[in-house]
């Protein structure tokens, strides 16, 4: 063998060595050859996915073991702060008091835009209040029920079962932060005489009442959000707010003063929240999620069935995938899809 074979051949194997080098450092995050990734397990439909989806790729794609967090909100958040869980998906960036503090101070990191656009906040009725449904033989009852002030002229039809000489607001749930913002902005509407500010008990209970109002075709004044099968599902009309105004934001969200001023709520990003150790310590999982990104329309298709069929995540998650391995193979290097794939 002459000296040119030997050279080929030392070469050929230095490749192959480095090749087999990358796929092994590619096989399992560093992070997760000691530890396992802790993920927060939300409460509602839209985290709770991309928490499942995250999760499956994260143990799959890059071989490591995963363990679900239960706790409420500010349990959870807080154990994300002091490094006692790595990944607290869908964070809405900005408003979540305790995540937004730790990432000021540098104790928090809030990666990617996991939506598209980012969320939509507002206040709803049913569209056939509205406009009417000829097919379902509704008329509409409230034709000129176009923005937040004209809610005080129409308060009959949303009586209170517990006080009928009030309407009744749907409001979110006790303890969120939209359930603070909302209860500042019926003070900002001066709506406070005229309105009940009813908390529903969890999310589940909120999202309850709005479809049985619905369904019988009746009148019901909520706030909701998107992403959200609810607004995936049926037609609603969002009531017109004063323009965002900061000044007038700084009234109403995570305050309870009574001088306040009205103010449509902002689009927010939505992130994935991780610690600092996880930050540093896995680099590679960090660049998937701040890839991973879902557009409105999907996002709330699936979060719509997850609703009416009570599917589980894990099933959606595996078809999503099986349906969209171009989108997969944005988010992660082909060997990381390839290795999800193999899962499916």
């Amino acid at each position: 063998m002459n000296n040119k074979h030997k050279i080929l051949l030392k070469f050929i194997f230095l490749m192959s060595f480095l090749t087999l080098s990358l796929a092994v450092s590619a096989k399992q995050s560093s992070w997760c050859k000691t530890k396992p990734v802790k993920f927060a397990a939300p409460t509602w439909e839209s985290a709770l996915f991309y928490t499942e989806l995250a999760k499956f790729i994260v143990q799959h794609g890059y071989e490591c073991k995963t363990e679900l967090i239960t706790g409420s909100k500010n349990i959870t958040e807080t154990a994300l702060v002091s490094g006692d869980l790595e990944v607290w998906m869908e964070q809405w960036e900005g408003q979540n008091v305790i995540t937004k503090k730790a990432a000021e101070a540098g104790k928090v990191k809030l990666i990617g835009s996991l939506l598209n656009g980012g969320t939509l906040e507002g206040w709803f009725v049913p569209e056939y209040l509205v406009k009417g449904d000829s097919a379902k033989g509704i008329k509409a009852q409230a034709p000129d029920l176009k923005s937040v002030a004209d809610l005080k002229k129409y308060k009959h039809l949303f009586i209170s079962p517990e006080n009928p000489k009030k309407g009744r607001f749907l409001n979110c749930p006790t303890g969120w932060e939209c359930e603070k913002t909302n209860s500042q902005k019926l003070k900002a509407y001066k709506l406070t005489d005229d309105f009940e500010n009813f908390r529903p008990g969890t999310g589940g209970a909120l999202n309850a009442e709005i479809t049985s109002m619905v369904k019988r075709g009746k009148a019901v004044a909520f706030y909701y959000w998107s992403p959200s099968g609810i607004l995936g599902k049926y037609k609603f009309y969002q009531l017109t707010e004063p323009k965002f105004n900061d000044k007038c934001w700084k009234t109403l969200y995570n305050t309870t003063t009574n001088e306040t001023c009205g103010s449509a709520s902002p689009s927010t990003n939505l992130a994935a929240g991780v610690s600092i150790a996880f930050y540093k310590g896995a680099p590679e999982i960090i660049k998937f999620l701040g890839k991973l990104q879902m557009e409105p329309d999907t996002l709330n298709a699936i979060i719509g069935e997850i609703n009416d069929t009570k599917v589980a995540n894990l099933v959606l998650v595996k078809r999503f995938l099986k349906e969209n391995n171009d989108v997969l193979r944005n988010w992660v290097p082909s060997e990381i899809a390839d290795k999800v794939a193999s899962k499916l």
